[in-house]
Order: structure tokens, then sequence, then C-alpha cells
């Protein structure tokens, strides 16, 4: 249908966001069914014929006989054939005749057909109107290829194509930035409110875009910080809309491969030093130390693969081991003789900086890696104080002097604080400096980013906590003992539970186990260790996850064993808590009796209330709670048989499902890292090699609490560095310019370089099936284009047009053969459908008495009750699987078959009898191939035809001629059957009635008949079915012959035209003066014979 079928009221009406309410929908705008010289058109266009589509639209404006705007069954317009074709010529000359383009700019943008978009351009600036829709937005959206939000910048940026890219930036195209995903304005609002899933699909589009390395490099001025942020940005959309998550992360790799791919450009240490130290804010300058600024955004940004380039790993390698010359290439020998030196002697390099650490011998301990040796000697030696103190080494060394006794000191209430335990708060107090130092020069949010910060603000906080609660301790216990002497050697086991000292060392206990864990931060130096050091922040993330879900199993049981069982438990703590006197009688106890009855206070804890219920389930997981745990006093059996469902049902869950599924997370997290080990090991390396360049303090802890030489030189303003920042204004401003320069410059080198790697990469791909189609396009064109050449010259082209196409690929036989047999993308029409379509089709003016006959005749055999009967008998009985024809082409083709084999069969029927046991020395029958029926067929069919005019049918001898003789019977011959197409001529003649039916002949052997060599070229094959059905109509009709083409009988013998592309495209000659395109004089029952007519006026 030409309109669109609207349905008024037909929408959704269901509450909710993003839902349309009373939408009325649209009927797809399909494409219309072909005529035969719209088909003729498209194939003409398709194969490159120039000449032929010129004289087509000519014609369509003089006759209007066919649509130039025609579209075959996929919605592909002649301009979108030509394009994917890429064929300019033909582009060009639909685009000047006339053609409405619709979406082909986007069709050859897509195509990536330079030249054609430019043309297409170029159009669109003539043709378009300020305030109109683009040609590409006219489209129905329906049966568009591209969406709305779709325009020409986007998808070259999704295609990445750098050259039409740079094409449309020139002229100055825009792609506007997204809105952020929580936008509320007007526009995001209302977007969403019609049709959130467009709104969510549109942002993807323009991401997708964005992404794109091409538009990257030719838009920004800082390509790699754009694709870090753009990077980054990816990542966040992809947890705030994790329903697009897959698309975003990959547009995030493409962003990343890009940064790593133009740091692959860079060629030389000054390059890469230029690209790491480029800060906008603070200019890098000479002589100070190097800042690695975008070095420092990328880990920020986590670009784990720019990180770990090999590039920026020999370089940040260089920088770690500067001031130890030949360090990496010594044996391992050396470098544990070298390390052990700087280890013992630390304290001598962190003296000698403080007194003089302006001069050379105190800037060995700047060195990153020396820095690094000592920063983790101080460290050991903090864990080895840690370690004397929980080993109590002053008591025991003070025991065995015979100072003090050991077991007093245990004892003794208000002691003081040790010498040991006053140099691990030395040490908490420079770790805490160092922090302070940390978290003002990085910022809050940056300190918190880094998990390792975690664990030494939580071990520095319970130091703290210890020594305000052991000073707590210490007042309480001294005004105690001056009140109560007796108080000061009270034994432990009689304090109260919370006293101070208590807690304080339970704490202490907690911070040793934090201080311990900070050792496995300095293992991602080590290339066999950091990777278990990855893998254990990975399971740490794990674990958390299923402990959620473990507590939650956990807290569930809990619930219910304690409600089930609490009386019981609670009959068992009576128990525990009473004793018995010597005359059997039981009194109540404060204190638990273990001598008497060892087992009730063992059990009573169990399940005797919420927090006692999850302890025992939780050590249940690790075997310390059995079944014992439910024989309690008092307990009945039905209560008891409850309460082992419960636990074992618990132990299945938690103990056999959660626990391996923890085990299988923490191996995948493993193969994770394990996969890309390389990367992620490089990456928490250069973290930790970061953290000891020159921003970072030099002394460790606790050296750093110290005034130093350095710090008070920097208090009077007295160093170099401070007397070169008081420098002019025009100085800085100078160094910036430089500063800017001279990255442009680089950068500009790597983009360049990058691009053309891109573009070499692409010209090295080996050939494929879209270049092996582009040449067969090219020979086709040129083949059309001489004969045209030569027919304009009065030669005679007619049997060069009746061979048949040899450079057709596999891809333009299915769509010739599904554009000739008019192949639709439309559902199946059923019954309903064809009433409705039928009642839906107005009467249009002046419309043909026949054929508005034919339109009620329909309506009203549709509407019969006849035949509604009939379909309801069609339905209830056995379904085909293979169908029936339902068009008058196939019932036609079906007839044509059928008769053939029906002739077939009579002519086997009425062959003669076989005679091989009478007749000797008989030749054999030729081995045939298994398309021997056919060529059988053919052959029988050959017989019956009678010869006819050799100008323009297939001539064949006569019957008579045709019928062997008994010699050549006998020489095992026949003469042969020569099919061929004569000169076509512009008259139709209608062929001679069909021979008599041949006699079989009783005196002779049976007929041997040998196969036929091939027809030469430029012969027309016609097969058995054709020949049978021209036959057969002939004998049944005899005023009805095959369908034939008249040619037109203009020959034009015009000279060649000029070299002038307009008047080759515009020929000005007159209709007449032009050969005549073909014209069917009657209809063609088969659409294979279409191939086999000449091709001289449209091919």
């Amino acid at each position: 249908m030409d309109e669109k079928v609207h349905f008024g009221g037909v929408g959704v009406e269901i509450e909710g966001p993003g839902i349309v309410h009373n939408q009325p929908f649209d009927m797809p705008n399909l494409p219309k069914p072909l005529t035969l010289e719209e088909k003729k058109y498209l194939l003409s266009v398709e194969r490159g014929d120039t000449a032929t589509v010129r004289k087509c639209i000519k014609r369509a404006y003089r006759n209007q006989h066919i649509d130039i705007n025609c579209a075959d069954p996929l919605g592909r317009s002649a301009l979108t054939l030509a394009i994917e074709g890429e064929n300019l010529e033909m582009t060009e000359l639909l685009i000047v005749m006339g053609v409405e383009p619709k979406d082909a700019l986007l069709q050859a943008i897509n195509s990536e057909f330079v030249e054609a978009v430019e043309l297409l351009l170029e159009y669109e600036e003539i043709v378009h109107k300020d305030g109109e829709p683009y040609s590409w937005e006219k489209v129905d959206k329906n049966t568009s290829m591209f969406t709305k939000d779709i325009t020409p910048l986007i998808l070259a940026a999704h295609k990445n194509n750098y050259e039409i890219l740079k094409i449309l930036l020139d002229r100055g195209a825009t792609l506007p930035m997204p809105h952020d995903v929580r936008c509320g304005c007007d526009v995001c609002l209302r977007e969403t409110e019609e049709d959130s899933l467009r709104h969510s699909m549109s942002r993807v589009n323009e991401y997708r875009a964005l992404a794109s390395p091409s538009l990257i490099a030719l838009s920004s001025n800082d390509p790699i910080l754009t694709a870090f942020q753009l990077s980054w940005e990816l990542r966040n959309l992809a947890f705030t809309e994790p329903e697009c998550r897959n698309e975003y992360m990959e547009l995030r790799k493409q962003c990343q491969q890009f940064a790593v791919d133009l740091l692959q450009q860079s060629r030389s240490t000054q390059e890469l030093l230029t690209v790491l130290n480029h800060d906008p804010e603070s200019p890098y300058e000479e002589g100070e130390p190097m800042k690695l600024t975008r070095l420092e955004l990328a880990i920020d940004y986590k670009q784990k693969r720019f990180v770990a380039h090999s590039n920026i790993q020999q370089l940040l390698a260089a920088m770690w081991y500067d001031g130890l010359p030949g360090f990496r290439r010594k044996p391992l020998l050396e470098k544990m003789i070298d390390l052990s030196k700087i280890i013992l002697i630390f304290p001598y390099y962190c003296f000698l900086y403080m007194i003089s650490g302006t001069s050379d011998s105190g800037k060995i301990i700047r060195k990153p890696f020396v820095k690094f040796v000592v920063h983790a000697s101080s460290y050991l030696s903090f864990l080895f104080v840690l370690l004397l103190v929980s080993q109590r080494a002053d008591v025991i060394l003070l025991e065995k002097l015979g100072w003090t006794d050991t077991h007093l000191t245990g004892q003794q209430r208000g002691l003081a604080p040790s010498l040991l335990e006053y140099l691990v708060l030395i040490y908490v107090a420079g770790y805490i400096w160092e922090e302070t130092c940390e978290v003002w020069k990085d910022g809050l949010y940056r300190y918190l980013k880094d998990m390792w910060n975690f664990i030494d603000f939580t071990r520095n906080l319970l130091y703290v906590l210890v020594f305000m609660l052991r000073a707590m301790a210490y007042y309480q216990q001294t005004a105690e003992i001056e009140d109560n002497p007796t108080m000061k050697m009270l034994g432990k086991e009689h304090w109260n539970a919370f006293d101070p000292q208590l807690i304080a060392e339970g704490l202490f206990a907690g911070a040793n186990v934090f201080s311990a864990l900070k050792l496995v931060h300095l293992f991602s130096i080590n290339p066999h260790l950091g990777p278990l050091q990855i893998s254990l922040g990975r399971m740490i993330i794990d674990i958390v996850k299923f402990f959620f879900i473990y507590t939650l199993v956990l807290f569930a049981f809990a619930c219910g064993l304690n409600q089930l069982l609490w009386y019981f438990t609670d009959l068992e703590r009576k128990d525990c808590y009473s004793t018995t006197s010597g005359e059997g009688m039981v009194f109540p106890s404060e204190e638990p009796n273990w001598v008497e009855h060892d087992s009730s206070c063992a059990k009573w804890r169990s399940f005797n209330n919420l927090f006692e219920s999850s302890q025992s389930l939780f050590w249940a997981s690790f075997g310390s709670t059995g079944t014992d745990a439910f024989e309690l006093k008092g307990i009945k059996s039905y209560t008891r048989f409850w309460g082992l469902l419960m636990f074992g049902s618990y132990s299945v869950i938690n103990v056999i499902v959660l626990l391996n599924l923890l085990i299988a997370m923490m191996s995948n997290s493993y193969a994770m890292i394990e996969e890309h080990s390389d990367t992620e090991w490089k990456f928490a390396r250069t973290k930790l090699w970061l953290s000891y360049f020159d921003d970072s303090p030099t002394l460790p802890p606790p050296f750093n609490i110290f005034p130093t030489t350095k710090m008070f030189l920097k208090l009077f303003g007295l160093r170099k560095i401070d007397k070169m920042r008081k420098d002019s204004l025009k100085r800085k401003q100078r160094q910036e310019k430089e500063r800017d320069y001279r990255y442009a410059a680089v950068m500009r080198a790597l983009v360049w370089r990058y691009i053309c790697l891109q573009h070499r990469q692409g010209d090295s791909n080996p050939v494929t099936e879209d270049d092996v189609n582009e040449i067969k396009g090219e020979i086709t064109s040129m083949r059309y284009e001489l004969m045209n050449v030569l027919d304009k010259n009065g030669m005679d082209t007619s049997s060069a047009d009746k061979k048949e196409k040899t450079v057709i690929g596999k891809k333009n036989q299915v769509w010739e053969r599904r554009l000739m047999k008019n192949f639709q993308l439309t559902p199946v029409v059923t019954a309903e459908d064809e009433v409705e379509l039928v009642r839906n089709v107005e009467s249009v003016e002046n419309e043909d008495p026949l054929d508005r006959f034919r339109r009620v005749a329909k309506l009203a055999v549709l509407n019969s009750s006849a035949l509604r009967w009939g379909q309801i008998i069609r339905s209830v009985c056995k379904e085909s699987q293979i169908g029936r024809c339902n068009n008058r082409e196939s019932f036609k083709k079906q007839q044509n078959l059928e008769r053939a084999m029906r002739e077939a069969k009579r002519k086997l029927m009425n062959a003669s009898p076989d005679r091989s046991n009478e007749i000797r020395n008989v030749s054999p029958m030729p081995v045939t191939e298994q398309s021997s029926l056919v060529k059988l067929i053919g052959e029988f069919t050959d017989e019956m035809k009678k010869e006819s005019d050799n100008e323009r049918y297939l001539t064949v001898k006569s019957a008579k001629s045709m019928r062997p003789t008994p010699r050549e019977l006998d020489e095992g011959r026949i003469p042969s059957i020569n099919v061929s197409q004569a000169t076509p001529v512009s008259t139709l003649r209608k062929p001679s009635p069909p021979p008599a039916p041949l006699k079989p002949q009783q005196d002779c052997g049976p007929r041997i008949f040998k196969k036929k060599a091939p027809s030469p070229t430029g012969v027309m094959q016609l097969t058995a079915r054709d020949l049978l059905a021209k036959q057969i109509d002939s004998r049944e009709d005899s005023n009805q012959g095959p369908a034939v083409y008249e040619l037109g009988e203009n020959r034009n013998n015009d000279v060649i035209p000029s070299s002038s592309s307009q008047d080759y495209l515009l020929d000005t000659r007159s209709g007449e003066d032009m050969n005549a395109p073909l014209r069917p004089i009657k209809k063609i029952d088969d659409v294979k014979t279409i191939k086999r007519q000449p091709s001289d006026g449209w091919m």
C-alpha cells in the first residue's frame, strides 16, 4: 500500500515510567512490489550500466512508467545500490538526474565510500533549507536502517574512518556532549518519559562516537588526557547503568587501548618525559625533580595497560635504581651484600641527612631505591621492637639479671610503661606524622582510595587508643593502691572484666596484627610475591561479598535455634550456677560450679541467647560444635529432632555450599590475576615506586619527627629552588609557553605516527570478498560502457548482449534472484489479513471498471460463508510440511512441470521394447551424470521439435530428418541436434504445429542416445522444462507463444560523444534517436525466461 495505515486508538495503556500512554502505532511503509521495468532499472544500476539507467530515467520523466526512487525488497534504492557497489559515476548520474538521496549519505558513510560522501555533502548543502530536516531525517523511522539519533558525524565516528571524520570536522560538523546520566533538565526528562529505551540507546551511540580514536585524535588538543577522562566516565556509566554495562566496558577498553597506542609511538626518552611530566597547572622546570604528573593521573584513572607499558616501565626502572649504577646486572650474592650494608647502617644515613641534607653524602638517601631500603629497614626494626614487647623481653632481661621477679611483675598493678613501650610510642608518633603529611600533600580523597592507607590508619588508631587506655589505667590503679595497698599485687584473674589495662592489651594485640600485615605491601616489588599480594587483595573483596550471605544465613538459623532451645538451655544455666550442700540441698551460686556441673556449664551458653547462638553456629562451621550440644536437660524428643534438623540444614547450606562457593570465588579471582599477572603486578609495583620518588618524605619513622638542617633552610627561604621561584612573572610565563609548545609538538608527532600506522595496517590487510566484488563491478561497468560506445558507432552488439553475465558474485546472484522473484520482507498474509487489506483498499479516481469489479468480487468471495467453512475444514485437516502454491506464477510453473513429466512418461511408454537379447554387438550406453534424466527429457523434446525460422527461434531438424536410420542405429550414433539462438528480429512469428508422435520401429534395436556436446559460447542452453512448456503451449493454444521481447529497430550511428562528463550524463538526444528499451509484448509466465531474452535494450 502506498500510504501508511493508521489505526486510531490502538496503543498501550500501561502505567509506569518511560511508557507512552495512548501512543498510536503506524504501519511500516514497506517497499512496494516492483514492476518489470523497475526491476530492469535496479539491475542496470547494480551492474553499472549508466547508458541504460540514463534512458530509463529519461523515459520515466516523459512517461512516468517507473518510480526512479523505487526500492528493492530490502529497502535499497538505486542510489543505495550504486553506493554499495562504490560506483561513483552511477552515483553522480543518479544525483544529477534527480533521484531522492534519502539516507544515501549515511549509507555512503557506512560503506566508507569517501567520494560519494563528498558528493552527497555538497548536494545536501545545496538543497537544504534552514529549519527543515535533512534528507536522512525524512526517511520512515520504521523502515530506516539508522535510528533518528544517528548523524553523519556519529556514524563516521562509529566506523572510525579518519578521512570522513576529517571532511566533516573541516566543514564544521559538531557532536554535542551527552548529558550526565543523572541530568534533570527538561530535555532529558521529556525524552525519558517519551521513550526511556531510546534515550538510553542514544546515549550509548553518543559515547560510542566519542570513544572513536580517530575523533579523539582529530578534535582533542590532549588526546591522552581525553582518553583517560572518557575511560573513567565510561567506567562510572557502566556501574550507573548496569543494563548497558557490556557496551560501556568495551568502549572503555577502546579508550585505554588508544592511549596505549599513542604511547607506543614515542621514540625517545625526551618525548616520554615530556608526556609523563606534563602538568598544565605547575610547569616542569629544568633542575627540578620529575613530577610524573601524567603517570599519577593514569594510576588514578586505573589505566593499567598504559602504566604497564614497556616504555614507561623501562623509564621508571632507570629512575628507581638511580645512584646505583650496574646494580641490576650484578650477581645475586653481590646484591645481597649491598642490601645488607644499607640495612645495617640505615641509622647512619638518616643522621647524615639530618645534619647535612644538601651535601652529596646526604643526598644518597634521596635515591628512590635507597630510600625504599631505608624505610623497609626502619619498619622491620619497628616490628622487631613489637616482638620484644609481646615477649616481655625487658622483664625477662631483668629477671636474668636478678633485679626482679617475673611472676610478681605480671601481677603488679599500676606499673609505668617500660622502655620498649616508650620506643613503640616514638615509632607510632613518627608514623602518624608520616600519614598526616601524606594527607596534606595528596588530599583526603586520594588518601582514602588506597586500601593500604586504611590499614595504616587502623593501626595508628589502635596504638593511640592503647596509650590512652594505659594512661587511664595507670592513674586509676595508682589511686586504688593509695586507698588500699593490698591491691598492688592483685592477680589478673581477680580484675574486673573491663579493666582499662585489659582492654588496652586486647587492642595492642590487634594493632600488632595490622602492623605485621603491612609487610605484605612490600612484597609488591618482588615479581614472585607481587602477584600473590594482588590476589590477596582481590580475595578480601570476595570474602566480604561472601560474608554478607553467610551472615544472613547464620542469623536466620540462630534466631530459629534460640527460639526453640532457650528454655532448656536456661535449665542448664541454673544447674551450672547452683551448689549442692551436704544434706542434698541445692542453693543458687554467683559463680559457675565447674566441679559438680561441668557439663551444664559447657552447654548452657550454646543457644541461650541470640549472640551465643550465632557464636555456636559460626564455630560449628569449623567443627567446634557437635550434636552433643542438643543433649540438654529436660529436652523432649520432638524438640530435639527439630533442633538437629535445623542444625543439619545449616551445616549443609553454610558449611558445604557457601564455603565451597567462597573457595570457587577465590580460585576465580586468582585465575583472573594469573591471566593478567604481568600487567597487574607492574601496575601495583609502579604505585609502590611512585610513593618513594622525590615528593615523598625522605626520612623514615621515627627519624622524621626530629628537625633537620634542611627544614631550617626551607623555613627561612635560603635554598636555591626557593630563590628561583622568586623570579619575575615574565620568566614563568615564558616557561609555560615553552612547556605547552613542547608538549603540543610531541603530541602532534605521536598522533601523526599513529594515523600513519593505522593507514599502513589498513593497506596491508589481505584481499577480501568486498575487494573482489568491487573489481567485478568495475569490469561489468567497463563492459557496458564499451558496448554502449560500439553501439553508438553502428556496430552490432546483439551477440555480445546475449551472453550471460560472467562476473557476477554470489551475493549479487542472491540479490537478483530475490529481486526478480518479488521477494518481500513481509509476514505471511492470513485469510483475515487479506480480508482486512481488501476492505482498506479505497477506490481511486478514474478506476477501471474491470479493476473495480475484481476488487468487489474478491471482497465478496472473502466474506462468503463457503470460503469460511472451507477454511475451517482445512484447519482441522492434517498440516502440510511444505504447503502449496498460492499464486498464479507458482501454479503455472507447477502445471508446466506436470505436463513435462506426463509427456516424458508417455514417451517412455511408447518406446520400443528392449531387444538386447536378440541383437548382438550393440554399443554400450554412455555413462551419464546425475542430471541424465533432465537431458533425456530434453532429447525427447528435441525429437518432437519442428524446424522453425532461423532468424528468431530455435532451429531444429524436421521430424523426418531427426528419425535415425537403421545404419545410424547400428553404428550407435544419431544425428546431432543443434540448439542455438538466432539473430533477433522485430517481428514475432508463431511456431508451426507440433509434429505427430513418433511410432516405434519394431524391426530395429533400441535407440542409442549419445551425450550432447556443450553448446558453444554465446549459444543459450534451454532446460527440458522450458522446451516442453513451449511445445505443449504451442500445441494446446496456437495463439499463445512464448514471451518474447521486441527490439527497437532504430539504431543510432552517431559518433562517440565528447569527453565532457556533463554532456555524457545529460544526453540531450531525443527519445527517437536513442535505442528503445525492451518492452514486453506478452506477459512473462516464467521469471527464468527473463535472463534468456536478448539484453540489448536494457543491459
